[in-house]
């Protein structure tokens, strides 16, 4: 857990930040950080602020223990295959809509098939379960890629598309005429959109398409829930644009047109390189593959 925590305060920046990724108190965090210097009798942090900063001997050392973390992850997946069976236990994190639509189906056939498996999952922040499993703190996890926002590649993770969507776009009913398709450029006022902050992925995806399209959304909700997002369409606030797996999320009463333009994302699986032969891992990507062609 030192090294753990001291990879992931690279990554983070904040003792507070590494504790919500790796589901510790920020004590137990600094704890571990301030034991892990003292076995190094060298500094390895310096405060700045509210920030905690590496030192040379502290990136120095981080570096050593990326590699060893990897080695862990590679010889615990050396140790499940020996064993012949798919058993353990995965840790996954997913976003909210996932854990609502998908999960519930990947357990229950995963309980069919490998009853030995045990599967713990985690609600995220969307944009935070990729480093969730770069730091270790998820195994495998569920996440987003939008082809115009693309994710950082880490070569320490393996990235799987299993599906796209396409958007379309929620709008109060009656607005618009049913079934046609609406150009990006036709929205405006009266009602404004219901959109994620820019600072995310999703934010600057819809915001990139908008350009594209010759147009600066008029953003009047700034809204990180998905339901709260559709609530607020069904309410006749604005417009927000929308997935099937969005729309499964609750039941709503609005209309759905489709968008001219392209707006897409992915549901990828993210699992480290060094667990790719995990027996685990490899028969949860296996289930999710198989779900991927039922959506």
């Amino acid at each position: 857990m030192q090294l753990r925590s001291l990879v992931e305060l690279r990554r983070r920046g904040t003792v507070t930040a590494v504790a919500a990724a790796l589901d510790y108190t920020p004590g137990a965090i600094s704890q571990q950080l301030s034991a892990l210097e003292r076995a190094a009798g060298v500094p390895l942090l310096r405060r700045l602020g509210r920030r905690v900063e590496l030192t040379e001997a502290g990136l120095a050392l981080v570096e050593h223990a990326q590699r060893i973390l990897d080695i862990e992850a590679s010889a615990t997946a050396a140790l499940e295959r020996s064993v012949g069976a798919v058993a353990g236990e995965l840790q996954v994190a997913l976003f909210a809509t996932a854990a609502a639509d998908i999960l519930p189906v990947v357990l229950a056939r995963v309980r069919q098939r490998h009853p030995g498996l045990v599967v713990r999952s985690r609600e995220m922040v969307v944009d935070e379960v990729y480093d969730a499993v770069a730091s270790g703190a998820a195994d495998l996890a569920i996440g987003l890629e939008y082809p115009d926002v693309p994710i950082r590649r880490d070569p320490s993770l393996r990235v799987v598309h299993l599906y796209r969507e396409r958007f379309s776009l929620a709008v109060p009913t009656g607005l618009m005429p049913a079934g046609e398709a609406v150009s990006l450029t036709a929205t405006g006022p009266p009602l404004g959109w219901i959109l994620p902050p820019e600072n995310t992925h999703y934010g600057q995806a819809i915001r990139v398409v908008c350009r594209r399209a010759g147009i600066e959304p008029e953003l009047r909700h700034e809204v990180n829930d998905t339901a709260a997002s559709l609530a607020l369409v069904e309410a006749g606030i604005g417009v927000s644009p929308v997935t099937g797996l969005m729309l499964r999320l609750r039941p709503s009463r609005f209309d759905v047109v489709p968008i001219a333009e392209t707006f897409e994302r992915d549901i990828a699986a993210v699992f480290r390189s060094s667990a790719e032969h995990r027996p685990g891992v490899v028969a949860l990507v296996r289930v999710l593959r198989e779900l991927a062609q039922d959506a």
